[in-house]
């Protein structure tokens, strides 16, 4: 996607978001001075998204070194990097909206899966203040971390259907109801979604089939071949983790703010939604089975 054709898409959701939320905030002054600014809601939001389809790791190093360089003409109104930098926690609820509108639906074959989000190195946990409160510490299979858990739900062509984000040390199966409420047909997991209740749970409330792999001392159950091929196909979801982090840059351990970096965060989240290509699944069973 293009630039122009990002900033259209944006700007086309912002005309009509922000009358919604002006029509909703509540003001403490009859007479609120409201200063237009010289750059709208949808240009900071494209700029935003465009910085985590960048190669940049910083979004200074971005802002500085390629908007105020090559994108004078596309952005007029462009201001310095700390005046960017106050406008971007105005745009968290636009985000939140946002990425509802972007985001897949259910194909009747989802993955679902947890990823670690540190927000500092361990040996600063400490000293950390800016995610006091908020983070918390917790384990995967690499070890320890102080940070979030970004929880997700995928379908077979590897759009993002669902995420939650948790506490690092929230348990993976906790916030799984929450996530398939859009979901119908079949969800394939990891070990750490094991649990009988959850399974009976969903089947008999939601009409949906959870599958995950068994342990080495648990006894075997029958499961259909189709089920056994996508359950192998799990690692998928291991694909979209890994451009997320990686191309798109949901994950660093430098922020100063929480506001914005669960701004950054969904940002990162739009930005993976309109990537043109994602790690996806085609094959016969799966094809049968979103049809």
């Amino acid at each position: 996607m293009s630039l122009l054709e990002l900033f259209c898409h944006v700007d086309t959701f912002c005309v009509r978001f922000e009358p919604w939320l002006r029509q909703r905030t509540l003001t403490t002054k009859k007479y609120a001075r409201q200063r237009k600014r010289s750059l709208c809601l949808s240009e900071v939001m494209t700029l935003l998204i465009a910085f985590h389809h960048s190669a940049y790791r910083t979004f200074k190093d971005f802002y500085t070194r390629h908007v105020l360089v090559h994108w004078r003409a596309e952005f007029p109104g462009l201001v310095s990097y700390n005046r960017l930098v106050e406008f971007i926690p105005s745009a968290l609820l636009a985000f939140c909206a946002y990425w509802r509108v972007c985001r897949g639906e259910s194909t009747g074959v989802n993955y679902l899966d947890s990823t670690a989000l540190p927000v500092c190195h361990n040996r600063r946990i400490h000293q950390h203040k800016v995610f006091a409160g908020v983070a918390q510490r917790g384990k995967t299979s690499v070890g320890w971390f102080f940070g979030l858990k970004l929880h997700l739900l995928v379908n077979h062509r590897g759009e993002l259907v669902n995420v939650q984000i948790t506490p690092g040390n929230t348990d993976d199966r906790k916030p799984v109801v929450a996530l398939v409420e859009r979901v119908f047909g079949k969800v394939f997991g990891d070990k750490g979604y094991l649990s009988q209740e959850l399974t009976a749970f969903l089947r008999e409330q939601m009409g949906i089939f959870l599958c995950t792999k068994r342990r080495k001392n648990m006894d075997n159950v029958l499961m259909l071949l189709e089920d056994k091929i996508l359950l192998r196909k799990r690692g998928m979801i291991e694909s979209v983790i890994d451009c997320l982090k990686n191309e798109c840059q949901i994950q660093h351990t430098r922020h100063r703010s929480v506001a914005n970096a669960f701004t950054h965060l969904l940002a990162g989240l739009v930005a993976y939604c309109h990537l043109p290509s994602k790690p996806s699944i085609e094959n016969r069973a799966v094809l049968r089975l979103a049809a």
